[in-house]
Parts: C-alpha cells; sequence; structure tokens
C-alpha cells in the first residue's frame, strides 16, 4: 500500500513553512510521497484572486518543491480554471488510483490553522473518510472530533505568512530568503512579480 499526502493551497507564494509542514508529517507518518496542489481560486477567496496568477504559482511549486526527493506537483486545480474544492480533487485522485488498481492510503495534510474551518469545508465529513486527515499542530487540541483527533501531530510550527512575504517583497523592497526557497526568490524576481 502507498501512502501518499496530499498538500493543497493558495502557495501565494509558497515558503518554507508549507515545505516544513509537509517533511514533518511526511516522515512522522512514513508517507510515500507528497502531492503539492495550488489552488485556482480558493473557496474561502472567491472575492479576492491570488495576488501570482495560477501560472506562476504553478511555477513556483515547482521550483520550490524539485530538490526534494517524493515530492510531486499535482496541477488539477489549476487546471481546471474554477474555484477549488479538496473533496472534487480528492475523489478524482480516489478513482484515478481506482481505476489504475493501485492501492493507495490518501492523506490530507494540514496545518492546525486548517481546523477551526475544517468542519465548513465542502463534504467535510466525506472528506476526512476519503483522505483521513493529518494535522501538524504544537498543541494537543482535546476537543476535536475523532476522525480529526486521530490525524493530530505534534510538530514544530514555523510562523510564515505568504501575506508577510508579498507585504516585504512589494510594499518594503525587504530580504526575503529566509522565508522562501532561493529559487522561488529569483523566479519572482526575474519575472518583475515582486
Amino acid at each position: 500500500m502507498t501512502k501518499v499526502g496530499l498538500v493543497g493551497g493558495t502557495f501565494d507564494p509558497i515558503h518554507f513553512g508549507h515545505i516544513h509542514l509537509a517533511l514533518q508529517l511526511r516522515e512522522k507518518h512514513g508517507l510515500d510521497k507528497v502531492l503539492f496542489s495550488p489552488a485556482y481560486i480558493s473557496p474561502y477567496k472567491t472575492d479576492t484572486t491570488p495576488f501570482f496568477s495560477a501560472a506562476h504559482r504553478l511555477n513556483m511549486v515547482k521550483l520550490a518543491i524539485e530538490p526534494i526527493e517524493g515530492f510531486e506537483v499535482f496541477s488539477y486545480e489549476v487546471e481546471q480554471k474554477r474555484v477549488s474544492y479538496t473533496i472534487d480533487t480528492v475523489r478524482m485522485l480516489v478513482n484515478s488510483y481506482d481505476k489504475a488498481q493501485q492501492k493507495v492510503s490518501l492523506h490530507l495534510l494540514l496545518g492546525e490553522d486548517a481546523l477551526a474551518d475544517f468542519s465548513h469545508w465542502k463534504e467535510s465529513a466525506e472528506l476526512a473518510k476519503l483522505a483521513p486527515p493529518l494535522i501538524g499542530s504544537r498543541s494537543l487540541h482535546p476537543s476535536l472530533p475523532q476522525n480529526l483527533f486521530a490525524g493530530l501531530t505534534p510538530i514544530p510550527i514555523m510562523e510564515i505568512s505568504s501575506t508577510d512575504i508579498r507585504e516585504r517583497l512589494l510594499r518594503k523592497k525587504l530580504y526575503c530568503g529566509h522565508l522562501l526557497p532561493k529559487a522561488v526568490l529569483e523566479y519572482i524576481l526575474a519575472n518583475q512579480l515582486g
């Protein structure tokens, strides 16, 4: 059985916090590979468009994870060119693995910041069944429902925000090499995105 993790997000831009979370959960749960799935448009951000285009965000994710064995880009949501619901992506993945007759244990990889809203995600109960979440957290949350509590994983948390990175790059023209991979920063500068 292949153990696969799925990390979704806007990745506007991808940063070391995203990569750290995925690495920690992969190592602690023995995942064989991790798929990074940039959203075309997040259902929680339909009133604002991402700062970087979907194509640029996809390219930056590729550059960020390229050196890490077992990390792959999954471009399905960007290719759909519509609001991205995680349940739809997970169903598509489950169906494709079934058609290929691959035995896969799929897990959604989340940071603890996603816990507050998870119950409001589209078909969250079904999502938790199809891809039981593994949640990187600095503390235990005893009040969580059992289907989420089982995947709670204590890890050191890196407090990095894509919003703060954009602020540093655009408004203040400050150094950001400590927050995101060098290849991503060089991409942003080379394409005059920041």
